[in-house]
């Protein structure tokens, strides 16, 4: 970076939450109100001599990942007895998938074995599995003493925190002018009993790394990154498509294309192999997907409960069918997403961000889906802070979550034969965390179509600080570097 271009980002005025956000104005009046206006500005490069904004945010971040591996150490050890893991609300998939997949054995994922068990992940989840699982089966081979189980979990939850700390970075960068949004992300209650128990996160640094190489410009490395970020967890292939209706918005094709084609190429280059390996272990992740009951906490299990108890089981035979409600679940998405997602993008003022599209597509996937998992809730929150960094809304949808993750554990009680909640609680709160997210999504949707009402535009100029500017793309038929140049017939976002 030229020092003149980097003496202009660190004169960039950062914005103050308590100026801005009447909620956390309020809070600010305990400890003596906002910033004054007399008071030097803050810059991106400039807080107090040190602890600037973005390095107190990180600091956050790293403070609440401690306490969440704290909150999770009771179950390190793997000696669940008498619930332990559900009574002291840490049980983590990590750990026990070190063992029902056979890593604790030395297996390899997704090569054939004798009792022919296939992992039930995604090509790239397996393969961060067995990268970490192998070498401390080795180990522990060489030290019987060795707890195998505690060192994978701690191993895979340093790499998995290390990436939660990315995705502030990239947040952080993402918006320099606005750094103190970030504070939702570091701060959430989510991220701090959530983090690490399933590998969520590998597949959120990979989706918002492609969200952060898109608003820098480079479309076929975040192509890439999503793709990677599919071949992880599926639902990051889902941001392609926002990407696509807003190069229908804005008639700029080419940076979509590539978007899209890297994403392809990643997902196969990192797929084909293993298919051509074993495809039925390969396949195993969509067979388990389609083949999976309604699970806890989702619509289809709000509704079913209703319908059990208040209706007579009237729709006992649709709640039943797998395969109908799969079906229908992803009937709902599809639409949703190509009509409603594409309609609420053209109709709209001007062309809505991407992060604001991003979000209600992954949103959208979780209120339709029968299945959505303690964790999935991390999948919405660096998103959400950056389409709707309001802390109010946001703050409902986290006690809602909150709620939720005491009542799950309770639930996980109940079916293991010890009642601590009626089932109608727990169906409450599963109805408060449905809510809170379809709230969060109206907002956005209102937002997007009265863009005066965005503190984000508001900030950046009218513009998409994570969309690159109208371009037109060439590349050197001698170099796999592409150069962005600015169109002729450019406009500005409105103001």
């Amino acid at each position: 970076m030229e020092l003149g271009e980097r003496l202009k980002r660190d004169r960039e005025k950062v914005i103050s939450p308590a100026r801005e956000d009447p909620f956390v104005g309020g809070l600010a009046e305990v400890i003596g109100g906002a910033r004054g206006s007399h008071a030097v500005p803050e810059t991106a490069g400039r807080g107090g001599r040190f602890w600037t904004a973005a390095r107190i945010v990180l600091a956050l971040t790293c403070l609440t990942l401690v306490l969440h591996w704290i909150q999770k150490s009771p179950c390190r050890d793997g000696a669940w007895q008498d619930l332990e893991q559900y009574k002291s609300f840490c049980y983590t998939d990590v750990l026990a998938l070190y063992y029902f997949e056979g890593l604790s054995e030395g297996k390899v994922p997704y090569v054939p074995d004798e009792d022919n068990h296939q992992v039930e992940y995604p090509v790239l989840t397996g393969a961060f599995m067995g990268l970490i699982g192998l070498p401390i089966h080795a180990m522990g081979k060489d030290n019987p003493n060795m707890n195998q189980g505690q060192a994978f979990y701690d191993v895979t939850a340093l790499a998995l925190m290390g990436f939660a700390v990315a995705t502030a970075a990239m947040i952080l960068s993402l918006r320099r002018r606005r750094p103190w949004d970030a504070a939702m992300f570091a701060l959430s209650p989510a991220l701090l009993v959530t983090a690490t128990v399933n590998w969520d996160f590998l597949a959120i640094v990979l989706a918002i790394g492609g969200v952060w190489c898109w608003a820098r410009r480079h479309p076929l490395a975040a192509g890439i990154l999503l793709g990677l970020g599919a071949a992880a967890k599926l639902w990051p292939a889902f941001l392609l498509w926002p990407i696509i209706v807003l190069a229908v918005r804005r008639k700029e094709w080419q940076p979509a294309a590539f978007a899209v084609g890297g994403a392809v190429g990643a997902w196969l280059l990192t797929n084909v192999p293993v298919m051509l390996l074993s495809f039925k272990d390969w396949y195993q992740f969509m067979k388990l997907s389609s083949e999976r009951a309604i699970d806890w906490g989702t619509l289809w299990y709000i509704g079913r409960f209703l319908d059990t108890d208040y209706f007579g089981g009237a729709l006992s035979g649709f709640y039943g069918s797998i395969p109908v409600v799969t079906n229908l679940a992803l009937v709902l998405f599809i639409l949703g997403t190509i009509f409603g997602v594409t309609a609420l993008t053209l109709m709209a003022p001007v062309p809505p961000r991407l992060a604001q599209l991003a979000f209600l597509v992954i949103a959208l996937f979780l209120v339709t889906s029968k299945v959505w998992s303690q964790q999935f809730n991390l999948w919405l929150l660096p998103l959400i802070v950056l389409a709707r960094p309001k802390w109010g809304a946001f703050l409902f949808w986290q006690v809602a979550e909150v709620g939720y993750f005491l009542a799950f554990y309770a639930e996980l009680m109940n079916a293991s034969g010890q009642n601590v909640i009626p089932e109608g609680t727990f169906v409450f709160a599963s109805f408060l965390r449905l809510a809170s997210v379809i709230l969060l999504m109206v907002l956005v949707i209102r937002e997007i179509m009265r863009p005066e009402l965005d503190v984000v535009r508001a900030t950046y100029g009218g513009g998409d600080p994570d969309s690159p500017p109208r371009v037109k793309m060439t590349a050197s038929a001698f170099s796999s570097r592409f150069t962005f140049k600015p169109s002729t017939d450019a406009v500005s976002a409105p103001s």
